[in-house]
């Protein structure tokens, strides 16, 4: 059970949830039909020397107690594929509007700032617990960033705007913010309270992009489903007791709305079919529980 001064590790609690995104990510890059590339994540699996996180990478599940019809019906696995092309054209979108200061809150294994094309005098604050950007430090050894890459390692639930600003983040400029697979690790009030100070330190014209799970809409037969895949791997993860309630907490598209941010949403299913992605009925399904949204901070010209 999740409590108020909980860490972890990378394979501990919400620390192994990043694992499972890279998971995710790694085996979608190794489609020859992939919607996305992401060099990195195979070799942040790798590292951890699990094999079912190997498993679950490679793909390897069919035939070992996991049926067909059990992958495609997975819709967890859609939906990360969905959030990861969702926010790779967000960060596209904000570099095209001349934003080059990024902050990735709860950065887990995300490796933006090795595998996309940043413009010069681009800065990507990463922020995370210090023993999971330890980890990310060992297995990316080597491997260069294309940006300014700078380490935030502090718990968002202690003073990370401080730690942030110490790090070089200027005040005056538009930032894109990500929270990816974040605010549900979040009780409802920390929720309020990460972004109040996302928008107290958001110049105009900055974004902010998160999603979200109300897992509260998601049907028992697609919660056994996710069960059934990470357990065929060896893969123990209570999701259940690591995710804080919905019902506690603002819809984010709603607060956004109530600060005057323009707020646009992305359906999941939607993107994946643009993009040439064939999604499965019994994916669909499960999939309509998750939000993908952006929140735009005006400039003093734009019109609410």
């Amino acid at each position: 059970m999740r409590t108020d001064d909980d860490s972890w590790d990378i394979t501990e609690s919400v620390g192994a949830t990043a694992l499972g995104v890279a998971a995710i990510r790694a085996y979608e890059t190794s489609r020859e039909d992939a919607l996305f590339r992401d060099p990195y994540a195979a070799k942040l699996v790798g590292a951890v020397g699990s094999e079912g996180w190997n498993a679950l990478m490679t793909g390897a599940l069919s035939g070992q107690g996991v049926s067909d019809a059990d992958l495609r019906g997975w819709s967890m696995g859609s939906v990360l594929v969905a959030r990861t092309l969702y926010f790779d054209e967000y960060f596209a979108d904000a570099l095209r509007a001349g934003i080059r200061q990024i902050v990735i809150l709860a950065a887990g294994l995300d490796a933006r700032a090795y595998r996309l094309e940043w413009p010069s005098g681009t800065r990507i604050f990463e922020l995370d617990q210090p023993k999971v950007l330890a980890f990310k430090a060992r297995a990316l050894a080597g491997d260069e960033p294309a940006a300014d890459r700078r380490e935030v390692a502090i718990d968002l639930r202690q003073d990370w705007p401080k730690a942030l600003l110490d790090k070089g983040f200027e005040l005056g400029e538009p930032t894109a913010w990500l929270a990816e697979g974040l605010l549900r690790y979040l009780p409802g009030h920390a929720q309020d309270q990460l972004l109040e100070k996302v928008v107290e330190l958001s110049a105009p014209g900055s974004r902010m992009a998160l999603n979200l799970s109300m897992d509260g809409d998601m049907a028992d037969e697609f919660r056994e489903r996710r069960r059934k895949v990470m357990a065929e791997a060896g893969i123990h993860i209570d999701l259940e007791n690591l995710f804080y309630p919905w019902e506690d907490r603002k819809d984010p598209r709603d607060w956004f709305a109530m600060h005057r941010w323009l707020v646009t949403q992305g359906d999941p299913v939607t993107l994946l079919e643009d993009h040439g992605r064939t999604v499965p009925d019994a994916a669909k399904a499960g999939m309509g529980a998750h939000i993908l949204m952006t929140a735009t901070k005006p400039r003093g010209d734009d019109t609410l």
